[in-house]
Parts: C-alpha cells; sequence; structure tokens
C-alpha cells in the first residue's frame, strides 16, 4: 500500500513531514545510493563525444537555447568548477516500474476505481436535483423553466471548467492530482453551503461553482485512464469510466426520489455525504502524469549526494521548455481550432452533444409520461430512471466482450503482424450497429408512452437507447483517442464543453417543447435528429481515413 501512496498527495505530505525513510523513500533517496547512468535504468544520457575542458565540448551536450542552457548562476559556478558535467535526460526505459503503464494491476484499479468514483458522484449530483423542482418552485414562487436552472447551470459549469482545468493538469510542475483534489475540495464545500442557503439567486450561483468545481474529472478522466494503459488495454478503461457517466445521471433521481418527501433538502445532504466520502480518497489516489513523475525524479536526482558532481539531470520539458503564450493556444484555442475544422472531431462534438442533450431531455420528459400518464410516485419515478443504468449495462457487457473476445487479440495480432496498428476507423465498428439503437429506442418511447399501453413499453425503448449510444459513444471516444493524440486531453474537454452546453439548452427549452407538441411529436424530433447522426457514424467509417489523410491535425 505504501508502494501505491509515495506519488499521491498523502504519501508527499508525509514525505515533507520527514516519514520518507525507509518506507516512503524513492531508490535515489536509499542509503549508499550513487548518481550516475549505470545505476539508473531509466535515465537516458545526451553526453558529449568526449569530454573535454572547453565549454564548447560541453555545450555538445544540450540544443542550444534549451532550458538547460539557461541554468542558474550557481548552476554555471558548479559546471565550470566541473568542465566534465553532462546533461543527462530523465525518462522512462521500457521496464521502469515508476512508469504508470507499468504499475501492478492492483495500483492501475485503484487508480481507476477512484476517478470512476469521482465522475459518478459529479454526474450524480448534476440530476439529484430533478426531484425538488416542484418544492423550490413553490418556496421560492418561481416557474419551472427557472427552477430548471438549479440543472442546467451546473451543467453549464462543468463544461467551462474543463476548458481551463483540463490544460492545468499537463503542466509538469502540477499534474493530475491537485486539479482532482483541490477541485473537489472546493466542490465540497460549496455542497455544504448549497445544503444551508436560503436564497433561489445563490442557489443557482452556488450550483454554477459547485459544476465548475467538480468538472476536473470529466475530461481529465480519460487522459488518467490514457496514463495508466496502452492503446489495447485503454479501451477496457474507458468503458468504466463512461459508464460511470451514464450512471450518475440516472441514480441521482433514485436517491432524491424517496428523500424528498421527507424534506427538499435532503438530496443536498447526500451529495455532502458521497462527495465527503470520496474527498477522503483522493489524498491516496497516485499522480499519473508522465512528466510530473519524471520532473519529480530528477529533482530527487539532482539533490541526491554527489549528484552534481558528474551529471545534470533534466527531464525533456526542461531543455526544451513551451512559451507560456504557445501553450496557452495548444490548450484552449486549438481544440476548439481542431473541433471546427476537422470533419470527423466535429461530428464527435455534436452528435456525442445530442446524445448528452437527450439524455438530460428525459429529465423533463419522465416527469410528464411517469408521473402524468402513469401516475406514478416521485420514488417509482426514480426507479424509472434505472433503465438508463441497465442499458447501459447491456451494452457495456456486449462492447466489452466484444473487445476481450475477438477485437483487441484480433488487433494485436494485426499489430504484431504488420508492424502497425490496425486503422482507427476498426474501432467504429461498435458503433455501426449502437447508433441505431437511439433513433428507434426513442421512436418506440415517444408512440408507446399512452394510458392504453403498459408502462413497461416505453421503459423498453429507453433501454434501447442507452445501450445503443453506450456503444455508439465508446466507439467515438476511442477514435477520437487514437486519432489525435497530441491533443486528446484538450480535445476531450473541448467535447465535454460542446456535449455539455447542448445538454443545458435541452434542459431550459425540452419542457416546452414537450407540453407544446406532446411527448410524442417532441421526442420524434430528436429521434430524427439522431437518424441523421446514423449516416454521420457510417460515412465516418467508410470515408475516416480519407479525411484523417487531408487533416492537418492528426499523428
Amino acid at each position: 500500500m505504501l508502494e501505491y501512496i509515495k506519488e499521491a498527495p498523502a504519501g508527499r505530505f508525509l514525505r515533507f513531514l520527514g516519514f520518507q525513510r525507509p518506507w516512503l523513500a524513492f531508490p535515489e533517496e536509499q542509503p549508499g545510493f550513487e548518481p550516475g547512468l549505470m545505476q539508473m535504468p531509466a535515465v537516458v544520457g545526451e553526453t558529449s563525444a568526449a569530454a573535454s575542458d572547453t565549454e564548447t565540448d560541453l555545450e555538445k551536450t544540450m540544443p542550444k537555447g534549451s532550458a538547460a542552457t539557461r541554468a542558474t548562476e550557481k548552476d554555471e559556478s558548479a559546471r565550470s568548477q566541473s568542465p566534465d558535467t553532462q546533461v543527462v535526460v530523465v525518462a522512462f526505459t521500457e521496464d521502469d516500474p515508476a512508469n504508470p503503464r507499468n504499475w501492478p494491476h492492483g495500483k492501475k484499479m485503484w487508480t481507476l476505481t477512484v476517478v470512476n468514483l469521482y465522475t459518478f458522484c459529479v454526474y450524480c449530483t448534476a440530476s439529484i436535483v430533478t426531484p425538488t423542482a416542484d418544492a423550490m418552485m413553490a418556496r421560492y414562487h418561481v416557474s419551472l423553466v427557472v427552477a430548471s436552472l438549479g440543472l442546467s447551470m451546473y451543467v453549464v459549469g462543468y463544461a467551462v471548467g474543463p476548458m481551463f482545468l483540463s490544460p492545468i493538469s499537463e503542466i509538469p510542475r502540477i499534474g493530475r492530482n491537485p486539479p482532482y483534489l483541490y477541485g473537489f475540495a472546493a466542490f465540497f464545500v460549496v455542497s455544504i453551503a448549497l445544503a444551508f442557503v436560503d436564497s433561489f439567486p445563490a442557489i443557482i450561483v452556488l450550483r454554477w461553482l459547485q459544476g465548475l468545481a467538480g468538472s476536473p474529472a470529466l475530461a481529465s478522466g480519460a487522459a488518467s485512464i490514457e496514463d495508466i494503459y496502452d492503446i489495447y488495454s485503454a479501451p477496457y478503461g474507458y468503458v468504466w469510466w463512461i459508464a460511470a457517466m451514464y450512471c450518475g445521471p440516472a441514480i441521482g433521481p433514485l436517491m432524491a426520489g424517496y428523500a424528498v418527501s421527507d424534506s427538499w433538502r435532503w438530496p443536498l445532504y447526500e451529495v455532502v455525504i458521497m462527495s465527503g466520502i470520496i474527498l477522503c480518497l483522493l489524498p491516496f489516489l497516485p499522480e499519473t502524469y508522465p512528466g510530473t513523475i519524471l520532473l519529480r525524479r530528477a529533482e530527487r536526482l539532482r539533490h541526491a549526494p554527489g549528484g552534481q558532481d558528474r551529471y545534470e539531470y533534466r527531464t525533456e520539458t526542461e531543455l526544451h521548455p513551451t512559451p507560456f503564450s504557445k501553450a496557452l493556444f495548444e490548450a484552449l484555442i486549438r481544440p476548439l481550432e481542431i473541433t471546427t475544422k476537422d470533419p470527423a472531431v466535429l461530428y464527435a462534438a455534436l452528435y456525442g452533444g445530442l446524445v448528452y442533450a437527450t439524455y438530460y431531455s428525459f429529465f423533463e420528459a419522465f416527469p410528464i409520461v411517469y408521473l402524468g400518464t402513469y401516475r406514478m410516485t416521485l420514488g417509482e419515478l426514480g426507479l424509472v430512471f434505472l433503465s438508463l443504468m441497465t442499458g447501459c449495462i447491456i451494452g457495456l457487457a456486449a462492447y466489452y466482450a466484444y473487445l476481450r473476445s475477438w477485437f483487441i487479440p484480433h488487433a494485436r495480432k494485426s499489430h504484431a503482424d504488420t508492424g502497425k496498428p490496425v486503422e482507427q476507423e476498426e474501432w467504429l465498428r461498435p458503433g455501426l450497429c449502437g447508433v441505431w439503437g437511439p433513433p428507434a429506442g426513442l421512436l418506440l418511447f415517444a408512440w408507446a408512452a399512452r394510458a392504453d399501453v403498459h408502462w413497461i413499453v416505453p421503459t423498453v425503448g429507453i433501454n434501447i437507447w442507452a445501450g445503443g449510444s453506450f456503444c455508439m459513444f465508446q466507439s467515438i471516444i476511442c477514435y477520437v483517442a487514437l486519432a489525435y493524440p497530441k491533443y486528446v486531453a484538450s480535445l476531450f474537454a473541448a467535447n465535454d464543453f460542446v456535449r455539455s452546453m447542448m445538454a443545458a439548452a435541452f434542459v431550459q427549452f425540452s419542457h416546452s417543447m414537450y407540453v407544446d407538441l406532446g411527448v410524442g411529436k417532441g421526442v420524434s424530433v430528436i429521434a430524427s435528429l439522431s437518424g441523421v447522426g446514423v449516416a454521420g457514424m457510417y460515412g465516418l467509417y467508410y470515408f475516416g481515413a480519407w479525411l484523417r489523410a487531408r487533416s492537418q491535425f492528426t499523428g
């Protein structure tokens, strides 16, 4: 367990207090460690052809204008006293145990579990307030559309957050953990304030802040999975992460449906309890970002006894720093540029946004159908939302079986035989089947939701929608991650922004649409848009390679 938390916030805090030896010490901190090349299997040296007493020979060990050449006066003094000093670039070797992709299975599963629980909690908190709408309307004398701001502003909060917080997690000095931990700590504090505040405007503002504070895992979660799994293992991690995204909003109304009968504040208390438990786990989440792990290793080597005598330890990012203006452009502007200019990414964002927005429109449609038409209670309505989760589980089981029994073994064999990965479009195959689920399921729900038809029939339609959209969404996630690896974290943030903003908009107008058009016609409008997405998925499968070949962003 101590090995698991060395790079975690709890481990770093214990090391700060002086408990690093012997339990939390790294190899380079062990007694008798001698810095050098032979003792460090995870370091690759950039050395000159021959040592010389001249600075010209020394400069051959590093590029001109690199961070290493702009060392402090202390470093320059040490370098002048030791002309044989060589710059060593700290990196991972193939079997380096510090590389997150080489971690033990248990450590990877712990990391995946904590990230998924974090994701589940944030998405569950979005929908947990939906059963409180009537109580808030009565208490604060607002309309249903205004009361819906409690949900939509939360969604806007976690739409905006990843655009700024996700790029921060890829700064080596910061890494993945600080945005996770400090963001969720703020989420917990805001949740406490929400549970006791008694002003509707304050509730809406706090809901926005709550969504903003909880947002880091919604985009960086995929990046954390990519940190610890290779190309053929990451899809298994994505399966569970996306399942947490799907199941969270489905379970929220169930948790609140029975509690709200006692007090409309009880769902808010439940968020405090749930987030408090998860906050206790985050200090034990290992750091997964390779750049941060390597930077910390380089710093330890520089402080090791004798560490500056012959070698100057630097990471690649220290040798080749990125100007802040360029980093800001790559983090904020480039993902939006790719999303708008690349047809494949634009389709993934728009159709993924439609699926996500449809999901959130159910929070307006379900009460009309199951409370109004079928005369269910709030608790029973919460149980109906579980149909979204059961559909997700069916889709998960089918997709997981497809990966494990056929596709991953086939892809590994093809890679070994040809020396290159399978075409990215091959990852879209499950989506070719799953993409039919949303329009079919929506049409069944739309026209079976009548008093003379048993309630299970429209609910089956929701199951079909959820299972199909899960497989489709999973395929798109894998496709984008593989086709655009350089921008994957920021692209997920941009994708999350588009999805969430569309969902927030649907929350605000879908109730009026269902009332004015009726549930049948209103849902049919969304089903027709989903039908257009079917053509897009097949177009992406057959013409994706052609589009990627002409894209300036792939690779």
